[in-house]
């Protein structure tokens, strides 16, 4: 297992900066994604570290090593593409084993690592056919298994679920943290889904514009975004324009919507610092809203529309000032109607405060 680090790294093309200042640490073993929508960088990132593509400025360092300046053949990094990039002529023994023969290494030992990489994503059976004989998701494997027989230091995935329906995507996602667990490869995983980044990653790298924004667990990148663009871009959320009224016992603190019809509600301070009378966003996610009181913070609004996503079911719903918010409804509770006046009410511990 090898680290990753990119150190101020940035790339141009031309005048677009694709790339800007990126600092990023990818510990051994670990599955870091890079996130973001097209354009952002995080492609330009992954080829960087490949080797296919030179930065402009800074290095990158593989295991202790500056690889900045190496041609990618002397890397040893693996790389499954988006679009499989198999030899439709070779047969998928052959394909796997091109790595291994570019690298000289005898034939025993060739075929026992086929072997073991075409049964590690399931293809034992399947290595006598040729790409165009089996399905999509089998390609990927295919592909998988090519990167990880020359055993690399470091696995680099560029979106290579993206051309996948979504159920095939959903058992790709499986098998290949599957295998990152088992080989223990530092994994280096490029996505704009962000349900992908989220149910596979040890940690998620949202980009915006060649910038990395936020870098954090699953689980605290959903939960305390530190921007609105992140907050936003990651899982649909709630989003309220308030000042800050007075600072509370136990980390808690009031703050007040801006407009006519003003509401207070009640919210908890993690890491965010702030002062009264300093504006601020609040957040909350759909599933943390309710319907109905009970709870310290509440407001009205009128139901405007709801979608039905089999599992999950949202209502939309308009506040008195305008404001647009999404609720979850939970299995067993009945959607109210459409022009429906309701209360809507949360906890102050699920939501966040973010710097406008």
């Amino acid at each position: 297992m090898s680290e990753v680090r990119l150190e101020k790294v940035e790339k141009r093309f031309g005048e677009h900066v694709a790339v800007r200042d990126i600092d990023l640490l990818v510990r051994p073993g670990e599955f870091v994604t890079l996130l973001g929508p097209s354009g952002c960088g995080k492609t330009t990132c992954l080829r960087m570290i490949a080797g296919f593509v030179a930065p402009t400025r800074g290095r990158i360092v593989m295991g202790g090593r500056d690889i900045t300046a190496l041609p990618p053949y002397r890397r040893n990094t693996g790389m499954v593409f988006q679009s499989y990039a198999l030899f439709p002529h070779r047969t998928i023994a052959d394909n796997v084993a091109f790595g291994l023969q570019v690298r000289r290494l005898p034939r025993a030992e060739c075929d026992a690592r086929i072997k073991d990489a075409l049964c590690l994503v399931h293809l034992e059976r399947f290595a006598d056919r040729y790409p165009g004989q089996l399905s999509g998701g089998q390609r990927q494997r295919v592909a998988l298994a090519r990167a990880v027989v020359i055993r690399p230091e470091v696995l680099l995935l560029d979106e290579p679920l993206a051309a996948l329906d979504p159920k095939l995507r959903e058992e790709l996602q499986v098998e290949i943290k599957r295998i990152q667990s088992t080989l223990k490869i530092t994994t280096l995983f490029v996505t704009h889904d962000q349900g992908e980044a989220l149910s596979m990653s040890d940690r998620v790298a949202v980009m915006h514009d060649g910038r990395i924004v936020q870098i954090d667990s699953p689980e605290v990148l959903y939960e305390r975004p530190n921007s609105r663009y992140v907050a936003n871009f990651v899982g649909r959320t709630n989003l309220f324009n308030v000042v800050v009224r007075e600072k509370l016992d136990g980390g808690m603190v009031r703050v007040e919507t801006e407009g006519a019809s003003k509401a207070s509600f009640i919210a908890a301070v993690t890491d965010l610092k702030v002062d009264v009378g300093a504006r601020c966003l609040l957040g909350a996610r759909p599933e943390h809203f309710h319907f109905g009181g009970g709870r310290a913070n509440t407001i009205q609004a009128k139901v405007r529309g709801a979608t039905y996503l089999g599992s999950i079911r949202y209502v939309d719903a308009e506040g008195s000032e305008g404001q647009s918010f999404a609720v979850q409804v939970r299995p067993g509770e009945p959607t109210p109607s459409l022009g429906e006046v309701v209360v809507i009410s949360w906890r102050p511990e699920s939501c966040f405060l973010l710097r406008e």
